[in-house]
């Protein structure tokens, strides 16, 4: 691992970057350029302490997924997402599997998207990274570890995670994952992670190897989604689907689906956001 190089790239990017381009406030008069160590290690879900130390060539050597989060978090391109990993001694992803790191177009615009919910997933339904109306709308999937990452996963091996949609939606929901899955698996048929995670799901759930063998497919593009939430009620979403050029990631809006009051349910959870963070700021400040 070299500590001097890696705190120097970590710095140079954080320099450079505004907190406009990342989504954020720009805040009081600034002492230095770009951004503080603080909002870095916030959008890496890091402590300050621990991104610090690797900033002053003294912190411990990062796991790959440390790494992931820092490269998002500085907007890296694949190729200094891949030069992040030389630094520390790992090998850099191979790019035949699914890319799991969100480039810096993506994720500017998603930092834009302050007003609808947005998601970013793999073609495999991992979750990558969310905006803050999508985490006040389904919950922090940072938090998700191992195969719950994964939508489907969810959906099938957790029921329980289904609660969070009308019942009658579920048939029409999972098979909607199932044929979606099945045109992933063809179009990249062979791919080690695809034919573990299949094998994996139907060994898993006896419902997701039912529906996995009607072959039916079709790729999610657009969907409409009704969200129980729990303190604003039911909200009917459109879930518009915009593939990367690869197609390995999707951006995933959901805008509110007309006729419906999901707008107005929406503003009502942007208000109840915000005013969770005043209080949260106003506490850690007293």
């Amino acid at each position: 691992m070299d500590r001097p190089e890696l705190a120097d790239f970590l710095r140079r990017r954080r320099e450079q970057l505004t907190p406009a381009e990342v989504g954020l406030p720009p805040g009081a008069r600034r002492r230095t350029p770009g951004l503080r160590r603080d909002e870095v290690a916030m959008l890496a879900g890091m402590s300050t302490d621990y991104y610090t130390r690797l900033e002053q060539s003294r912190g411990p050597r990062p796991s790959v997924q440390v790494l992931d989060a820092l490269a998002r978090a500085l907007r890296y391109s694949a190729d200094e997402r891949d030069h992040l990993y030389h630094l520390v001694g790992h090998p850099a992803p191979a790019h035949s599997r699914a890319d799991r790191h969100v480039g810096p177009g993506i994720m500017h615009l998603l930092a834009k998207l302050d007003d609808a919910p947005a998601t970013v997933i793999t073609d495999l339904g991992e979750s990558l990274v969310q905006n803050r109306m999508h985490t006040l709308l389904v919950g922090d999937n940072t938090l998700l570890r191992g195969w719950q990452r994964f939508y489907a996963y969810r959906w099938f091996v957790e029921p329980e995670s289904r609660s969070a949609f009308p019942q009658e939606d579920w048939d029409r929901l999972g098979r909607k994952h199932v044929a979606d899955l099945r045109a992933t698996a063809a179009r990249r048929a062979g791919d080690a992670d695809v034919t573990e995670y299949i094998a994996l799901m139907r060994s898993a759930s006896t419902e997701f190897a039912a529906l996995w063998d009607e072959h039916e497919v079709a790729v999610r593009l657009s969907d409409v989604k009704r969200i129980a939430h729990p303190e604003v009620g039911l909200i009917a979403c459109t879930c518009e689907t915009l593939l990367t050029p690869n197609a390995q990631q999707r951006l995933l809006v959901y805008l509110p689906l007309p006729g419906t009051d999901a707008a107005e349910r929406l503003d009502l959870l942007r208000v109840i956001g915000t005013q969770t963070l005043t209080a949260e700021a106003g506490h850690a400040s007293s």
